[in-house]
């Protein structure tokens, strides 16, 4: 969990900030780049100095930022090490969030973030951002910013069609048009070239857009999955307890029609004529007491509601 805090509670707070509109994985970004643009680039890995940076974010000007989250409970030394130093050599954080580089007028904040959670009777829960030097190990021109915005949208919308339930149809946006991106992984994941073709995976992303049979809709217009959670035992929110958690993702009822039709969009999205690629927009998060959302323009809604 101090993984998942350590992303969410920065991220929060940079998105409002900096009017982030694509929040990207940053692997997913590097590596749908990388052979698009005949880059080597060193090898990347989950952990250690060569692990890419956790995400890059355009804001709404279309400068892009990277980011390196960290998140702890074991105290701020521990919290001040995850961060790391310029070295040399560099460690931590800020070693893992050098990898991307963007052209001189794109490029904005280079951060690492490191969120301590506090614990009972121990320090208070602190989030601290530092912007130290970079390198420039794996660049991208002015001329490849429309190739990096299309590998943006593309995992914006793949990861919100996976939350909200579309696993298929996820899979088909992320992928290349061009049948060669996440050939390896293709392999790993011991699927044959027919089963990796474009035109099977879209057929099947259709099926799956169709089949509305154990979706549900809200906030009148979003299309997805619901969960509901009991809780082992309550937890108190502004002194209430709660015992059970709903949680509801979904799309967009006209933007999932329209992807039915042509899931993965051969070329360019900018160069599309798909209205939905329009609806894509700020993160926008709100909430109120036992209930709080989280939208994508007007394309994806997330809700989570409390209740005693």
């Amino acid at each position: 969990m101090s993984d998942d805090f350590g992303m969410g509670a920065p991220l929060l707070w940079l998105s409002e900030r900096f009017d982030l509109d694509r929040i990207v994985d940053g692997r997913y970004f590097v590596e749908y780049l990388a052979p698009r643009l005949g880059a080597t680039q060193r090898r990347t890995a989950k952990r250690g100095p060569n692990k890419t940076p956790d995400f890059v974010a355009r804001d709404v000007s279309g400068v892009w930022h990277v980011i390196e989250c960290k998140g702890t409970q074991s105290g701020s030394e521990y919290s001040a090490r995850q961060l790391g130093h310029v070295g040399p050599p560099p460690t931590g954080g800020v070693a893992q969030k050098r990898s991307i580089v963007f052209p001189s007028g794109y490029s904005g904040q280079r951060l690492v973030s490191g969120l301590q959670i506090g614990v009972p009777h121990g320090e208070p829960s602190r989030l601290t951002i530092i912007d130290p030097e970079a390198e420039k190990p794996f660049q991208i021109l002015e001329t490849e910013m429309a190739m990096a915005d299309d590998a943006a949208t593309r995992c914006v919308v793949s990861k919100s069609l996976r939350q909200a339930g579309y696993e298929v149809a996820a899979e088909a946006i992320s992928m290349p048009y061009d049948d060669v991106f996440f050939m390896e992984r293709r392999a790993t994941a011991g699927l044959s070239d027919d089963e990796g073709t474009a035109g099977l995976r879209d057929e099947r992303a259709r099926e799956e857009l169709g089949s509305r049979e154990r979706t549900v809709q809200f906030a009148e217009k979003y299309v997805g999955r619901e969960r509901q959670f009991m809780l082992p035992r309550p937890v108190f929110v502004n002194d209430k307890p709660v015992y059970r958690v709903i949680l509801r993702q979904g799309m967009h009822k006209e933007a999932l029609d329209e992807m039915q039709s042509d899931p993965s969009i051969v070329g360019p999205l900018s160069a599309s004529s798909a209205d939905w690629v329009a609806g894509l927009g700020k993160s926008v998060s709100k909430g109120r007491e036992g209930f709080a959302s989280m939208t994508i323009g007007n394309i994806f809604r997330s809700e989570i509601i409390l209740e005693e």
